[in-house]
């Protein structure tokens, strides 16, 4: 402190001196010094900030340094594949595909064919002619008990509520779905007129706090459900168990983002931090959820309703199956959701550390779903890190019938992956819902590059449908799928993730490594009981 002392004070009278005695544009540089020399006290009188304290103004440096990192690290030090979440040559085609630019790459891939885990599609030495190809495959959800069955896009725009992203955004993604005919998830914040405005199909998500059709104490509120899921906009209801980035963590609205709109539509308070419950309470056990799924298609008129989640103790989702057997009551589709999955808040320790990963996960469900013999009545949508059409055909080869996508579709809306989801300053009006910053992001243009992504997506995956000799998504299989296990070792995801007979498990034949979750398998509660 002295020695601060000592030095403001000898550059105050110095500059003052210059100023009163030489000439009077030294007293710029002598309110520059005082403006140092009261920041500087602030520092040290200060008890926050260890850094400012022992090193008054030059301490600051260090929180400067520490919001330009990530902006310096990816525009300058970061390569072209090593980028996190996402690398810039997974952004770079999304950007380009959205814009209607060329997205192409020159001089071959910048992957290491080599490294252990690379993962490459096989061709035939006859591909089909890709003009020949359809280049909107699509795939009809609702099974018996369904009186509105929905052809659904083999890509959708994933769960995104409005309040986690703008008016501008809904707006956005909706009428390029519209465009494009493909379907577009609310997330779990309630039907908005932001999601009706533009006439894209919607599946409405229903979540754990029950925004848009809940009572005063936060209850499910079947007459406010029944009138809003009939709108003709409203195609598919989806049921939110949990979500990949968050698995047992109720959704997060910050309060900044909490405004006086978006507490009318969800039925809350205005202006508090929004934590949805983690867990349901129109339901308690497997058996009482999967009544509730009839519910909701009786109260919505018979359309398609489904569930989500990320898997977890694998013996609750067999209890879940095992129930839909018992009542002869089946969900028109479930939507497997990765561990990998983004959101726009979620804690580091379940962002990171809970829940399967997709393929993981995906790969369980299909496999349950085949060897109860019930897969026949429910569909399977993937999502998490989906963004390229080879992606997709992992997803489809491995059981999913669809994919969801919500990221890509941020990014082909705008989004430079500034990580800032979670502070109400997206750069680019996405994750924001303030008006300076929302306006940049304007609907006419945006709308279109939403569609050209699904387009082009969905033109590339044709393709490299086409390339395996393949015409039709069903008829793709684990085995078109290699992986590399080791430099000179690969295998197929057939080997990796094997098949499991339709029905084989209704006559005893369990699988090793799923006796023990059968054994946990209680239809009448959750939770692991030995």
């Amino acid at each position: 402190m002295r020695n601060f002392f000592l030095t403001s004070t000898a550059a105050l009278l110095i500059t003052l001196a210059l100023a009163v005695f030489l000439s009077s544009n030294w007293y710029v540089l002598f309110g520059i010094v005082v403006i140092l020399t009261v920041l500087g006290y602030y520092d040290l009188f200060q008890t926050r900030h260890t850094i400012m304290r022992n090193y008054p103004v030059l301490g600051r440096l260090r929180y400067l340094m520490e919001e330009l990192r990530p902006k310096v690290y990816q525009y300058f030090v970061e390569s072209d594949i090593d980028g996190r979440p996402f690398n810039r040559v997974d952004r770079s085609t999304v950007y380009q595909r959205a814009k209607g630019e060329r997205d192409t790459i020159p001089f071959g891939t910048q992957l290491d064919l080599y490294a252990e885990g690379y993962e490459w599609l096989c061709h035939t030495m006859s591909p089909k002619p890709f003009d020949t190809l359809n280049h909107d495959p699509r795939f009809m959800i609702g099974n018996k008990d369904c009186k509105q069955p929905y052809s659904a896009s083999i890509l959708n725009i994933s769960a995104m509520s409005f309040g986690s992203i703008s008016a501008n955004a809904v707006k956005a993604l909706n009428a390029g779905a519209k465009i494009g005919n493909f379907a577009h998830n609310t997330g779990e914040g309630g039907l908005s007129d932001h999601h009706l405005e533009e006439g894209g199909d919607l599946i409405w998500q229903i979540g754990t706090a029950y925004f848009g059709c809940r009572d005063e104490e936060g209850k499910f509120d079947r007459e406010l459900f029944a009138e809003k899921s009939r709108h003709p906009n409203v195609k598919m209801i989806e049921l939110k168990i949990s979500q990949g980035a968050k698995p047992g963590h109720g959704g997060i609205l910050p309060a900044e983002k909490n405004t006086e709109e978006i507490a009318r539509i969800r039925h809350i308070i205005p202006f508090v931090k929004v934590v949805s419950p983690p867990y349901h309470s129109a339901f308690d056990t497997p058996l009482e959820m999967v009544k509730f799924i009839q519910q909701l298609r009786e109260l919505s008129g018979g359309k398609p309703v489904g569930f989500k989640l990320c898997i977890g103790y694998k013996s609750e989702f067999i209890a879940v199956c095992q129930a839909m057997i018992e009542l002869d009551i089946y969900p028109d589709y479930i939507a497997v959701d990765g561990g990998e999955g983004g959101t726009g808040a979620a804690p580091p320790e379940f962002c990171n550390y809970v829940g399967a990963p997709l393929i993981d996960g995906l790969d369980f469900v299909h496999n349950i779903l085949n060897g109860l013999d019930i897969r026949q009545h429910i569909k399977i949508l993937a999502s998490g890190k989906i963004t390229s059409a080879f992606h997709m055909v992992r997803a489809i080869a491995l059981g999913a019938d669809g994919c969801y996508q919500a990221r890509g579709m941020k990014m082909a809306l705008g989004c430079i992956q500034a990580l800032l989801c979670n502070t109400n300053r997206c750069p680019t009006g996405i994750t924001t819902q303030d008006p300076k910053l929302t306006r940049g992001l304007v609907v006419e243009d945006k709308k279109i590059r939403v569609a050209n992504y699904h387009k082009t997506t969905l033109k590339n995956f044709a393709e490299l449908l086409g390339a395996t000799g393949v015409t039709e998504t069903e008829n793709l299989r684990r085995s078109h799928i290699y992986r590399r296990v080791s430099l000179n070792s690969m295998i197929t995801y057939e080997e990796l993730f094997p098949s499991i007979k339709i029905g084989s498990m209704l006559n005893a034949e369990i699988p090793e490594k799923y006796k023990l979750d059968f054994a946990f398998a209680d239809k009448t509660r959750w939770g692991v009981h030995p």
